[in-house]
């Protein structure tokens, strides 16, 4: 059983009022309610403050947050979006009805709900201000205590502001994004260390730095989406590379184009040429495959393609 609480809160009665926190609710539901392929994955609750009928208010947050961590599910994904506070005291998660930020949800007290919760597998991903806080409770000089199966994954570090573009968070886009199937891996997996990767390398020159702290034997699969090269091709690799220091040799025959082509070299090469392009294999002593091929140079596996 895989479920997930996902909070959006745009509305705030007396400190100023968001614009995306809602729509990042959606995106990040819509996303993590399928596989790729249509099928179910996560069970989602998500619950938005878009105006006063539909406020969000701390007691309402905290009970959401004990029934999403009671249990015993194999994953536990808690998602905020909203605004964030910190002081001496620690962070806080900023609910509809509050007023000065340390009245608002304590991060530290999220982490010890989570910590405890018998969930095999707890995810925590906060896209707000000062998001880094979380897991590390206030006066431990910046060390993390995450019990075995813990995960946080935040927008920013303790210090920096969540920033926004087009209506929607930076990080929440790029989040989805990587669950979409960019963080994916050659067999299709989504893990939150891929997400992570794929959120800092994109960021680029937003100030803002993703955050991740784990505390896992082995990542988990967040999300399954179409791999990008076939698995019956992928087994191949150990026909043609018996043992990961093989260099496989290629010749003019291999290539397509070449005056004397084979048609079950060409093939291979074709093969070949798609795990060169998902840097499963590179060539040897040239610049690109083709070249390897009509030098007669070979292509031997890398370090990733050594790994599978």
């Amino acid at each position: 059983m895989k479920k997930a609480l996902v909070i959006g809160i745009d509305y705030y009665e007396r400190v100023g009022r968001l614009h995306g926190c809602v729509n990042d609710a959606y995106a990040v539901k819509n996303v993590l309610e399928r596989h790729g392929d249509g099928s179910p994955n996560f069970g989602v609750n998500a619950i938005v403050a878009s105006d006063a009928a539909s406020k969000i208010e701390r007691r309402q947050f905290k009970d959401m947050i004990i029934e999403l961590f009671k249990d015993d599910a194999d994953i536990a994904l808690f998602y905020f979006s909203g605004h964030g506070y910190i002081e001496s005291t620690g962070g806080y998660l900023i609910t509809s009805e509050c007023t000065d930020g340390d009245d608002g949800f304590s991060m530290d007290e999220l982490l010890t709900i989570a910590n405890s919760s018998q969930a095999k597998n707890k995810v925590v991903i906060l896209d707000c201000c000062h998001s880094g806080m979380a897991g590390s409770p206030a006066n431990t000089q910046d060390k993390a205590f995450l019990s075995e199966g813990v995960t946080i994954l935040t927008a920013s570090a303790r210090d920096q502001y969540s920033l926004e573009s087009g209506g929607s968070g930076v990080f929440t886009t790029l989040f989805v994004d990587a669950l979409n199937g960019s963080a994916a891996n050659l067999v299709g997996d989504i893990t939150p260390g891929s997400v992570y990767a794929h959120i800092d390398q994109s960021l680029g020159p937003w100030e803002q730095r993703p955050i991740f702290k784990t505390n896992v034997k082995r990542f988990i699969s967040l999300r399954e989406v179409q791999p990008p090269i076939a698995l019956e091709e992928l087994r191949q690799i150990d026909k043609l590379f018996p043992d990961p220091t093989y260099n496989f040799p290629l010749d003019p025959s291999f290539e397509p184009t070449a005056d004397v082509p084979n048609e079950q070299n060409t093939e291979t090469f074709s093969l070949l040429q798609k795990y060169n392009r998902i840097n499963l294999v590179k060539p040897i002593d040239e610049e690109h495959m083709y070249y390897a091929a009509m030098n007669s140079t070979g292509c031997k596996l890398t370090v990733l393609g050594a790994h599978y």
